[in-house]
């Protein structure tokens, strides 16, 4: 028979282990710190960092707990790699091509001129061997890569005045990222470095003449069109708009096989998402500009494109060249590009002219 005295002291420590558990849990959460390269709640990119972190949140029962924070409050916009991997923050959303200055194959995993469109690039990172390469080459700077986002096919660019012909994109100040802008700088154009948060106020003051970011949905946000009323096609400087999350080494390999798979799932899970959001919002937003704002949508010159697509060979050869793991990444991403194709010719191309809109 259950005396009083065990029934108090059962009744005791059944009570003690209720009051312990919220301490346990507690005692258990991971407060991660996430900085990004984005203003705060952007719609497409920093709208992705918003909801990497609350799957992560939702995934793992409250046991990583993220603050995600805007470029400039933590760390600038492009200094989130080295924020990450020196541990000033245990995550990041960002975009790879941003580091191309300290590894000339990071372009490849966001996008490269003429290169793999949306669908094509996810094949190649998630089937075509592209990951493996991606962790080989991000491990020296203390980081494990995932897409975590992505914008989709990107626009040419906005531009202060009409382009006729190539000739006219000479001499122009052009905020341009990546190896896009490299191809720019080739066809005689100036590209400048400029963080999203501040191309506006660059176009207002005439410190730039144009600039690409990345399609209708976002831009719109960023009121470009209220200075560069002519807005170009197609963006064959960024076909693709991959969004990378950055988890620190250190900070990765500590956790369980549950939690790595969580985190990855997450990021995964919004890079499809917001694939799927930013098709509506640049349908939305288009129709916007074009309607309400008078924007001049148009397509760049013939001679533009052609000349564009005549250096943008060699301006992907000669990161090649740069050293063994680059070579690699190219040679990957080229033999996937060639193997896809004619595919891609005899599937969207031909749907897309099929259907005649």
């Amino acid at each position: 028979m259950t005396t009083r005295r065990q029934f108090t002291l059962g009744a005791g420590a059944s009570a003690a282990g209720l009051l312990a558990a919220p301490a346990m849990a507690r005692a258990q959460t991971m407060k991660w710190r996430m900085v990004t390269s984005w203003p705060k709640r952007l719609p497409g990119p920093g709208m992705s960092a918003e909801r990497v972190a609350e799957r992560i949140r939702a995934l793992s029962g409250g046991r990583i707990d993220i603050t995600v924070y805007a470029a400039g409050e933590v760390v600038p916009a492009f200094e989130v790699l080295g924020a990450v991997g020196n541990g000033v923050a245990d995550i990041g959303h960002t975009a790879s091509f941003y580091w191309q200055g300290k590894m000339p194959a990071a372009a490849f995993f966001t996008t490269v001129p003429f290169g793999l469109t949306p669908a094509e690039h996810v094949a190649w990172v998630e089937a075509g061997g592209g990951q493996a390469l991606w962790d080989e080459l991000y491990a020296p700077f203390g980081v494990k890569p995932f897409m975590g986002g992505n914008t989709g096919v990107c626009m040419g660019g906005w531009f202060r005045r009409e382009l006729k012909a190539l000739a006219d994109l000479r001499g122009l100040k052009l905020r341009s990222l990546g190896l896009g802008g490299e191809v720019y700088r080739l066809l005689g154009a100036t590209p400048q470095t400029t963080p999203p948060a501040e191309i506006l106020s660059s176009l207002q003051s005439g410190v730039i003449d144009g600039a690409e970011f990345v399609g209708p949905g976002t831009d719109i946000a960023l009121g470009l069109y209220r200075v560069a009323l002519f807005y170009y096609y197609p963006g064959f400087n960024k076909p693709n708009g991959t969004g990378e999350c950055i988890v620190a080494l250190k900070v990765w390999d500590a956790l369980s096989d549950e939690l790595k798979a969580i985190v990855a799932h997450a990021c995964a899970a919004e890079a499809n998402y917001a694939l799927a959001e930013m098709e509506r919002l640049n349908a939305v937003a288009l129709k916007a500009l074009t309607g309400e704002h008078n924007v001049k949508l148009a397509s760049f010159p013939a001679d533009l494109v052609a000349a564009a697509r005549k250096q943008a060979d060699g301006v992907l050869g000669e990161v090649a060249a740069r050293d063994a793991i680059s070579g690699r990444v190219h040679a990957s991403y080229v033999a996937f590009r060639e193997r896809t194709a004619p595919w891609s010719r005899v599937s969207i191309e031909a749907v897309l002219g099929a259907r005649g809109a």
